[in-house]
């Protein structure tokens, strides 16, 4: 029996407020679990509507935010929608304190700028939750040294920053990141229709392809605006078929639950384009001092 994570990733107000409760009222009448990572500072979305391809997915509203209305400060406006997560079962983590800003800067970021920007993240989610978070997932799949590096320093579980395999401790100019990486190992519907797909239900049955062909445990990553709103049909029936198939649906932290962490494998890290994106983003390279 396979087991598929469900990453979400949470980027916008409106997706806060409208698709996470969607997703949760799907999630539950599936008996699927998951794992929400919460933008938490302001929604800049507008600033990419014209950079970032899913951007033509989002209402109108979410593609202005930041450009030509105020952008909105998620944590501030959406904090019930965050509680009423966590307060179903769900497990709650970081994305980012600015979404945007951070794909934009965090590559060739210092480390003031990018300890400022966690910081910031951190402080919210403790105050919306009364307790420190216990993962991170990068936003776009980007990271740099120091980033990778405060995921170490903060305590975190594990985070979910980049695309791969199967689970691993990144491996950063020789140097050993003692936090766990559980990567995104399947494409996402937005990709597949970039590459091709005509339709959300085409991309669907290639993730299942997907999803199918590959061995082991997955990591389906998703977004609330996305697949809580405008796909959300065709991500019902993705649900419904993994289920049928006899898959497991589950947080990242159950990927972990059952293993002896300390013996994962050590893996370098890269950063490169994949298909569907633009910009390099950073994946799970070899093994580490592999021959």
């Amino acid at each position: 029996m396979k087991r598929i994570a469900l990453k979400i990733d949470v980027d916008t107000c409106r997706g806060t407020l409208v698709g996470v409760p969607a997703l949760i009222d799907l999630l539950q009448r599936h008996a699927a679990s998951a794992t929400f990572f919460f933008a938490l500072g302001p929604d800049c979305s507008g600033r990419e509507a014209h950079k970032s391809s899913p951007s033509r997915h989002y209402d109108l509203t979410t593609r202005l935010s930041g450009l030509l209305l105020p952008a909105p400060d998620i944590g501030a406006r959406a904090a019930d929608s965050m509680r009423q997560t966590l307060a179903a079962g769900f497990e709650v983590a970081v994305h980012a304190w600015n979404r945007v800003l951070w794909e934009r800067r965090v590559l060739s970021a210092d480390n003031a700028w990018v300890e400022a920007e966690m910081a910031q993240a951190w402080r919210r989610f403790e105050a919306i939750f009364g307790a420190p978070p216990l993962a991170h997932g990068a936003a776009g799949w980007r990271m740099n040294r120091h980033a990778l590096r405060l995921t170490q320093r903060l305590g975190l579980c594990y985070a979910s920053d980049c695309r791969g395999k199967y689970p691993f401790f990144p491996v950063i100019d020789g140097e050993i990141v003692r936090c766990p990486q559980i990567p995104t190992t399947l494409p996402t519907i937005d990709e597949l229709l970039l590459l091709g797909a005509a339709s959300a239900d085409q991309a669907v049955e290639q993730v299942i392809e997907a999803s199918t062909t590959i061995s082991g445990d997955h990591v389906f990553t998703l977004r609330a605006e996305l697949e809580g709103i405008t796909f959300c049909d065709a991500f019902e029936r993705l649900l419904a078929t993994w289920q049928e198939k006899g898959h497991r649906l589950v947080a990242l932290r159950d990927l972990l639950a059952a293993r002896n962490v300390a013996q994962l494998p050590r893996h370098t890290v890269a950063f490169a384009e994949i298909a569907g994106r633009t910009g390099p983003r950073m994946l799970q390279g070899r093994a580490f001092l592999e021959e």
